[in-house]
């Protein structure tokens, strides 16, 4: 007779599941793909290094699937972020402002994530669902900007470029401070799931950058990004004070405060 799964029996396959990526998650936080094993996968959780394969066929399906739902949660948050915009029926150029503020102070919370969500050399798999994170953005982006178009807020201009080139330039700034060896990346808190393992603990120390957060830094370079990205697209940004920055990176206020509207002043202004 034919084996049959039951209820019982496919709960604790999933739950293992959900164990090996929640291991392979806390990993990917810690150190990026290179400490992102299997057998460190299976022993963060708890499981024989046979198991991993019982659901994931090689260590690239597993990364993947990884990619995909860590990935998969952060354009979540943004894309929350910028519905909460438009149901407070705010412009295009706040709507932009709150992607790219967003995405940026995420990233910079988590420069380890971030790096292996942006940037970190992988393998064709996960660059598949790379490609898929980005298109992700890249709708947020043109969707925004082609309501400004309509709406006469925004020049006119070609909606799908316009959003590659906000998007090209939110992960090119990026890459400096979230890179593992910049001088602005910092250590990432840790994962909420198990303690490292005494092997990757001592990789983690050796690589793991020393440079604390500067709130106060990040927010300015962020700001700095806002009012290029919505300079690009023909919008008017107001300028944050160093006050006003202090405050937003001590959490004290919203950071994607409203923009004053934009006149046909602001556009030809040099």
């Amino acid at each position: 007779m034919a084996y049959r799964p039951t209820a019982r029996t496919e709960a604790a396959r999933a739950a293992q599941r959900e164990r090996l990526l929640e291991a392979a998650r806390g990993l990917l936080a810690e150190g990026g793909y290179a400490a992102t094993g299997v057998v460190v996968v299976a022993e963060r959780a708890g499981v024989a290094t046979g198991s991993v394969y019982r659901h994931f066929a090689s260590r690239q399906e597993l990364l993947a699937a990884v990619f995909q739902h860590v990935a998969g949660h952060e354009l979540d948050a943004v894309r929350e972020a910028v519905r909460e915009a438009v149901r407070a029926q705010r412009g295009a150029a706040e709507q932009l402002r709150v992607l790219v503020e967003v995405f940026s102070h995420r990233a910079l919370r988590a420069p380890r994530t971030a790096w292996a969500l942006l940037a970190e050399p992988v393998d064709p798999l996960v660059q598949t669902e790379r490609l898929a994170y980005r298109r992700g953005y890249l709708a947020l982006a043109r969707e925004a900007i082609a309501e400004g178009v309509a709406t006469g807020e925004l020049p006119p201009q070609e909606p799908s470029l316009s959003a590659a080139a906000v998007v090209g330039a939110i992960g090119e700034a990026l890459l400096g401070p979230l890179s593992p060896v910049g001088a602005l990346s910092p250590a990432e808190p840790p994962h909420p799931s198990a303690a490292p393992s005494p092997s990757t603990a001592a990789d983690q120390a050796a690589t793991s950058p020393k440079t604390p957060r500067d709130p106060a830094a990040e927010t300015l370079a962020v700001q700095a990004l806002v009012a290029l990205c919505l300079r690009a697209v023909g919008a008017t940004a107001v300028a944050v004070t160093a006050t006003a920055a202090a405050a937003i990176a001590a959490n004290a206020v919203e950071p994607h405060t409203p923009l004053r509207p934009t006149t046909t002043r602001d556009r030809t202004a040099p």
